[in-house]
């Protein structure tokens, strides 16, 4: 299991992921689950996924492959779509070309033990920054002013906390605070997620990768958020009012 975020703000896309991957409670591995490509000038693309680890790895893979010079590869590339939706697109469709050769069935099935879920943001020149939720269908939706951000993998236990907090003119600070808060609360009742966490905040019309930073098991400010929220929801529980028994 995996957990995955994307956040769409005024001021840009704020993104997320756990790195754990897990075959049984003995059998705990580290794999990176955020991917970007870039064009400096001219676009930032970044691919969160969930699922099948050797389905994800072969469309990141297809994609890397997919992005070299056109006299190197035969299919078209998201290096060179036009536009975030055409890029969705692309995306899209690999994911579905793969399922559907790992599977030996003529189209993939939503509970495909090959399935996968990814998380796709970025923008291109010309277009404003997009966020996109693409299925193992290869189908997709895309972010907007009533859903502005999308989970995926073990998804329900850090969805309360993003629903009641998020802003969409919060600051980028804000934002990770946000999501460290998720994650700590999926992390605590879900062991197929685990530290480190990779970020990446692309701030609007940048046309090239923002801030990269992978959070460690041993980050002084995560281990802060941890303690600090369980001690704030204590103490917000002790001051509601009790209730009677009478």
């Amino acid at each position: 299991m995996t957990y995955c975020v994307g956040l769409k703000l005024n001021r840009g896309l704020v993104l997320m992921s756990d790195t754990r991957t897990n075959a049984g409670v003995d059998n705990i591995s580290v794999f990176r689950k955020m991917f970007l490509w870039e064009a400096e000038g001219e676009r930032s693309v970044t691919l969160m996924t969930a699922g099948n680890l050797a389905t994800t790895q072969a469309v990141v893979s297809l994609l890397n492959e997919r992005a070299k010079p056109a006299e190197e590869r035969g299919a078209p590339s998201i290096l060179e779509a036009p536009s975030m939706f055409q890029v969705a697109r692309l995306v899209g469709e690999t994911l579905r070309e793969v399922i559907s050769q790992q599977s030996g069935r003529d189209g993939p099935q939503a509970d495909s033990p090959f399935s996968a879920t990814l998380i796709l943001g970025g923008q291109v020149r010309g277009g404003e920054p997009r966020l996109f939720m693409i299925y193992p269908e290869g189908n997709f939706i895309e972010a907007s002013r009533d859903t502005p951000f999308f989970q995926i993998g073990e998804t329900k236990y850090g969805k309360p906390i993003l629903v009641r907090a998020y802003d969409p003119d919060m600051s980028f600070e804000d934002a990770v605070k946000l999501l460290m808060l998720s994650f700590d609360s999926t992390i605590k009742a879900n062991l197929s997620v685990g530290l480190p966490l990779d970020l990446h905040i692309y701030e609007a019309d940048g046309f090239r990768h923002g801030l990269l930073r992978r959070i460690e098991r041993d980050d002084a400010y995560f281990e802060t958020i941890s303690s600090g929220w369980g001690e704030a929801l204590r103490e917000a529980f002790r001051q509601m009012p009790p209730y009677s028994l009478d």
